[in-house]
C-alpha cells in the first residue's frame, strides 16, 4: 500500500499506524502522529488502520534554548 509520510509517498507493509511508525523506524515515544489532518492520541495507534493514499505526518519536538 502507499500513503505520504512527511510529504513523500512512500510504501508500506503494516495495516496499523503503529506498524507503519515501526516499519519506518520512528520510535513511537518520540513523535506524534497526524493522518489526514487529524491528530491521533498514541493510545488509539495501534487501532488505527490506514488506507491507500492517506496523507501521515510524524511531528518530533526538539528542546533547546
Amino acid at each position: 500500500m502507499h500513503i505520504i509520510l512527511n510529504g513523500e509517498e512512500t510504501a508500506i507493509s503494516g495495516p496499523t499506524l503503529l506498524a507503519m511508525v515501526k516499519e519506518k523506524g520512528f520510535a513511537p515515544d518520540s513523535v506524534i502522529a497526524e493522518v489526514n489532518l487529524q491528530l491521533i492520541k498514541k493510545e488509539d495507534w495501534e487501532q488505527t488502520v490506514l488506507a491507500e493514499g492517506d496523507t501521515v505526518e510524524l511531528l518530533s519536538f526538539v528542546g533547546g534554548g
